[in-house]
């Protein structure tokens, strides 16, 4: 892979923390500005600290997803200062509550769909103006195994990334005749606060760090990724 010339503008949801944090510190050590999104302010300054440390340079923007305006003001701003967007990462997502769907409550079940599907739903139509700017425009959402395993009591989560993956693939199919490549990425079980949540129980020091998975996220939001609407298994 060859390497991205510096100054591209990346976004990350979910940059906090966990594979956000690590996609997004990767992604300024290879020289992009990052633009890192995410509900709490100090993950974003500690995130931010390790971007320049990494010798990279970052803008927070503390949002809550769930705010549809918000993320309307988000690109006509990334618009005014940049007038591109070159890489959007789809990171940001809730796990909801392990139960049957029988016993699931309303607003968990509407939060989940709120943050793992219609957030990125709302960035797609705020920044595909910003990306068709772009000579090489980048997609990546995140997905899971269980959008496809309907294992029990994880309806709630499997039907969010189930929709994802459907409508990422649909924007892929969309963007075909444009410079905009749209994949997905499944990193499997790994060592981060949701995987802790979904498997109390479980070694942490059994699963790969997020900033393992940090170099393939760099790779498929780079110039040299060409592959459309395909969806990656990382431990595969």
């Amino acid at each position: 892979m060859t390497a991205d010339p510096p100054g591209r503008i990346a976004l990350v949801t979910g940059a906090s923390r966990g594979i956000g944090r690590a996609a997004a510190i990767a992604l300024a050590e290879a020289g992009a500005h990052v633009i890192l999104v995410a509900r709490t302010v100090g993950g974003l300054e500690e995130t931010d600290d390790a971007v320049q440390k990494a010798g990279g340079t970052a803008t927070l923007v503390p949002m809550n997803l769930r705010d549809g305006d918000a993320i309307d003001r988000l690109g006509a701003s990334i618009f005014e200062r940049w007038g591109r967007l070159d890489a959007f990462l789809g990171n940001a997502g809730v796990l909801g509550q392990l139960t049957p769907l029988a016993h699931l409550e309303p607003k968990t079940f509407q939060e989940v769909l709120e943050v793992n599907v219609t957030a990125n739903w709302r960035l797609i139509r705020s920044l595909d103006p910003l990306l068709r700017q772009s000579d090489a425009g980048r997609v990546l959402f995140v997905t899971s195994g269980a959008a496809r395993k309907h294992t029990a009591f994880w309806g709630a989560y499997a039907v969010s990334k189930a929709a994802l993956e459907s409508m990422a693939l649909t924007y892929a199919a969309e963007c075909e005749p444009t410079n905009i490549k749209v994949n997905l990425i499944n990193p499997g079980p790994m060592r981060t606060a949701m995987r802790k949540k979904a498997m109390p129980g479980e070694d942490p020091a059994t699963l790969p760090a997020p900033e393992n998975l940090a170099p393939r996220i760099v790779e498929m939001l780079s110039l040299s990724f060409t592959q459309n609407g395909t969806s990656i298994n990382f431990q595969s």
